[in-house]
């Protein structure tokens, strides 16, 4: 039975006498990010001042009519990054040494890239056409060269980003396959080279994350 009209506000739920009523009042703080309520840890300090540097190294290539546009590469880093080292992990998909990853990644922002400059800069873009100081006589094969050039773009990036990553994979599985077959001591070699692999592996995956996020940028600058 109601007290008053407003007790159906108030519903009464509570384990052994402790009340859960204003539970709801702090659930927002476990929602915020730990950066805001805690002492930044080391790894964030880390991850910031990879962002920043990473900002800055953009913002010198696009020029300073970037505008905001390095947190689409730092975006695009931060997802090359974790889907590299996530395919590390045994038994996980790695999804970053697939075509149809990152050719979906490569192409949409090479396309973009392009039908932007050439509707707003077409002059511009004619003109990377032919370096400067090509001789007239070889005008029209440089044409030919710089238009072929720029029309692999997206398949080289995706093609050197699927095929670092797993090349890597495929050595370590080949290797990891024959371990049964050996004897103690060449089982330890195998160990020892299988950790020396995975940490080369571990540096590819950053390496790579960084090449492909400087070359799309690489790639936008020329349209300015």
């Amino acid at each position: 039975m109601m007290s008053n009209l407003f007790s159906v506000f108030d519903p009464s739920t509570s384990i052994m006498n402790f009340s859960f009523n204003w539970l709801s009042t702090f659930l927002g703080l476990f929602i915020l990010p730990l950066s805001y309520w805690l002492l930044p840890s080391r790894f964030l300090f880390l991850w910031t001042n990879i962002c920043t540097t990473l900002h800055n190294e953009c913002k010198t290539l696009l020029g300073p009519s970037s505008k905001g546009a390095t947190f689409i590469f730092i975006s695009l880093f931060t997802l090359l990054l974790y889907n590299n080292f996530l395919g590390l992990l045994p038994y996980i998909f790695t999804s970053s040494s697939h075509l149809s990853m990152t050719l979906a990644l490569a192409l949409p922002l090479w396309l973009s890239f392009m039908l932007f400059g050439w509707i707003n800069y077409t002059q511009h873009m004619l003109a990377h056409l032919v370096p400067q100081g090509t001789p007239a006589l070889l005008m029209p094969f440089m044409v030919c060269i710089e238009t072929i050039s720029t029309l692999i773009r997206p398949g080289t990036l995706a093609v050197r980003l699927g095929a670092n990553m797993i090349a890597g994979h495929l050595l370590l599985t080949l290797l990891g396959n024959t371990g049964p077959y050996l004897n103690y001591s060449s089982l330890t070699i195998l160990i020892l080279a299988q950790l020396m692999l995975l940490t080369l592996e571990c540096a590819v995956s950053i390496i790579q994350a960084y090449v492909f996020t400087i070359l799309i940028t690489l790639y936008a600058s020329e349209v300015n």
